[in-house]
């Protein structure tokens, strides 16, 4: 039997698609006889679904850059009017 730990881990693995069928397969034993694990990996895949359907879009890396030093620039000039 797997840890809580360990099943956390497996269970974020899965989400992304990046857990091995024998990682599955010990989280899901695990998920039988553990209840909170099994509510931490419903609410995880609820909010993995939830993030999936809101479609959320980062900055690329240079508007973020950019905004950095923007702020960084600001704040060395004092508080704005």
């Amino acid at each position: 039997m797997i840890s809580c730990d360990e099943a956390v881990t497996i269970c974020h693995k899965n989400q992304y698609r990046e857990a091995s069928l024998a990682e599955r397969l010990r989280l899901w034993a695990h998920l039988i006889v553990c209840r909170q694990c099994a509510r931490f990996s419903r609410k995880n895949s609820r909010l993995t679904d939830l993030c999936n359907q809101a479609s959320l879009h980062v900055l690329p890396e240079e508007e973020k850059e950019k905004l950095k030093q923007r702020l960084e620039k600001e704040r060395g000039q004092g508080p704005a009017s």
